[in-house]
C-alpha cells in the first residue's frame, strides 16, 4: 500500500488521548502528573495495556523508560524509534509530550490495521522526567541512555521531599533493567506541540524541526547585608534586592544587543522576606538560550562580567554557578526531508524552524539519526492549563509522523 492511503483514525486518537486527559486532571483542564509519581504510573500502566493490545513486546529499562517493540522483516536489524514523553509539568497541558506518545501508537495501530510489514522494526518509548519539573535536570531519561548522565547521577537526584529518583521509581514499580535500553537505533522521530508562537503566525500546519537550540542554567546569589529597615538609613544600607533588580534589567537588555537571544529569570528567592527587614540576600535563576553554542557561551561570560559591576557599584558580593549547560544539536537532513515530503504529499503547509525547548529528541540524536515534527500551539502557550493544539492540526501531525515512520522503516 502506498503510504499516501494511510491515515491515522482521528477519532480514536483524539479517544486516546482524552483518556491521558483524564489521569492527573487539573479543575483548569489542565494535567498535573509529575514524573514517577501515583498519576504517572497510572498513565504508565495504561499505556502498557495500549502496547499489548496492539501487539508491541513491551519492555522497561532501569531509568523507567517504556518500550512498545514491533517486529520487522530484519528481525535484528536496528530500530526505528519513536516517541516522547506522558510527564507533565504541575499545571501543565494535555499535549506537551502526550501527543508524540499515543500519535505514534495510533500509527501503530493503523499499520496492524493494513496488515503492514516494515523492514526495520520499531520502538514506541515513553521517557521518563522529560519536563524535570520534580526530578532536576531535565530530559533524565533520554540523557541516561544516551549516555549523558551517569546511572549514579540520576539514581541519587532528589525532588524536593527528599525522594531519590531510584526509590520512586521503585515505589510505582518501574524500575526496569539496564539490558532492556535502548540501543541499535536507525533512526529517532518524534511529533510534539511547537510550544511557541511561531507555526501559528506565519499560519503553517507543520514544523521541519531543524535543531534545538543549546541552552544553560545558572544560578546568581546576590549577598548584602540584613538589617531594620525602621532606623538604617539609606546610605548605609547594603539591601541585596536594590541590585538584584539592575541586574535583571541589565539581562533584558543584553537580549536587545545580542539577535536571538533568550533569557528568562524564573525564580527569585528573596531572605529573610519579610515587609520590615532589608533584604540580606537574594538568590535568583537564569535560564539562557541560543542556536548557536558559541554565542551562547559569550553571552554568559558577559553577563557574568556585568552582574559582578553591578554588585561592586552597589557594595555586595555576587556568586554565578552554571548549574545545567546544553549544546545546540541540528538534526538529520534525511529525517527532515522525509517530514518535508509527507507534507509536500498531503498538501500540508510547512516551515523549518528551530526548537527553543529541549527534547528527548536532543539526546537521542546522539545515537542515531534524529528529527523532530512540529504542530502549532495556539497563541504558543504551553507549561499551562490552556496549553491547546486543534484537533485538525493533531490528525495532520499524527498523519506526517505516520508517513515518515513508514517510510523510515523500509529498505530503500
Amino acid at each position: 500500500m502506498h503510504t499516501m492511503m494511510l491515515g491515522v483514525n482521528r477519532q480514536r486518537l483524539l479517544k486516546t488521548i482524552e483518556v491521558s486527559a483524564s489521569i492527573g486532571a487539573t479543575e483548569n483542564g489542565g494535567l498535573n502528573r509529575l514524573a514517577l509519581t501515583e498519576e504517572d504510573q497510572q498513565m504508565r500502566n495504561q499505556l502498557v495495556e495500549w502496547m499489548l493490545q496492539a501487539g508491541l513486546k513491551v519492555r522497561i529499562d532501569d531509568f523507567g523508560n517504556i518500550y512498545g517493540r514491533r517486529k520487522g522483516k530484519l528481525k535484528d536489524g536496528p530500530v526505528v524509534a519513536v516517541g516522547s514523553h506522558l510527564d507533565t509539568q504541575p499545571c501543565g497541558g494535555r499535549f506537551d509530550g502526550v501527543l508524540g506518545v499515543l500519535s505514534a501508537l495510533e500509527a501503530i495501530r493503523v499499520l496492524n490495521e493494513q496488515q503492514l510489514e516494515t523492514d526495520y522494526p520499531i520502538e514506541i518509548i515513553n521517557f521518563t522526567n522529560e519536563e524535570g519539573a520534580r526530578f532536576t535536570p531535565p530530559m533524565l531519561g533520554s540523557g541516561g541512555v544516551a549516555g549523558v548522565f551517569t546511572k549514579e547521577f540520576i539514581y541519587n537526584i532528589k525532588d524536593n521531599n527528599q525522594v531519590s529518583y531510584e526509590n520512586a521509581l521503585q515505589k510505582i514499580n518501574y524500575l526496569g533493567e539496564r539490558k532492556h535500553r535502548l540501543k541499535n537505533v536507525k533512526n529517532y522521530l518524534e511529533l510534539h506541540v511547537e510550544q511557541g508562537p511561531i507555526l501559528e503566525k506565519e499560519r503553517k500546519t507543520i514544523g521541519i524541526v531543524e535543531g534545538i537550540q543549546g541552552m544553560s542554567w545558572l544560578t546568581v546569589t546576590v549577598t548584602g547585608e540584613t538589617n531594620h529597615a525602621g532606623p538604617t538609613p539609606m546610605e548605609h544600607r547594603r539591601d541585596a534586592l536594590v541590585p538584584t533588580a539592575k541586574m535583571i534589567s541589565k539581562l533584558h537588555e543584553l537580549t536587545k544587543e545580542i539577535a536571538g537571544l533568550k533569557i528568562t529569570v524564573g525564580r527569585l528567592e528573596v531572605k529573610p522576606n519579610i515587609a520590615n527587614v532589608i533584604p540580606g540576600q537574594v538568590e535568583f535563576t537564569i535560564d539562557i538560550r541560543h542556536k548557536d553554542n558559541d554565542i551562547r557561551s559569550n553571552a554568559i561570560e558577559s553577563l557574568k562580567e556585568q552582574l559582578s559591576t553591578i554588585a561592586l557599584l552597589n557594595n555586595v558580593d555576587v556568586m554565578i554557578t552554571v548549574n545545567w549547560d546544553s549544546d545546540a544539536i541540528e538534526f538529520s537532513s534525511e529525517v527532515m526531508d522525509a517530514v518535508a515530503e509527507a507534507c509536500e504529499n498531503r498538501g500540508y503547509s510547512a516551515m523549518r524552524l528551530f526548537s527553543g525547548p529541549g527534547h528527548d529528541a536532543k539526546y537521542i540524536s546522539k545515537m542515531a539519526p534524529s528529527g523532530m515534527i512540529f504542530v502549532p500551539s495556539v497563541k504558543g502557550i504551553s507549561h499551562n492549563e490552556n496549553e491547546l493544539t486543534l484537533e485538525d492540526d493533531i490528525e495532520k501531525g499524527a498523519n506526517v509522523l505516520l508517513h515518515v515512520l513508514y517510510k523510515l522503516s523500509m529498505k530503500k
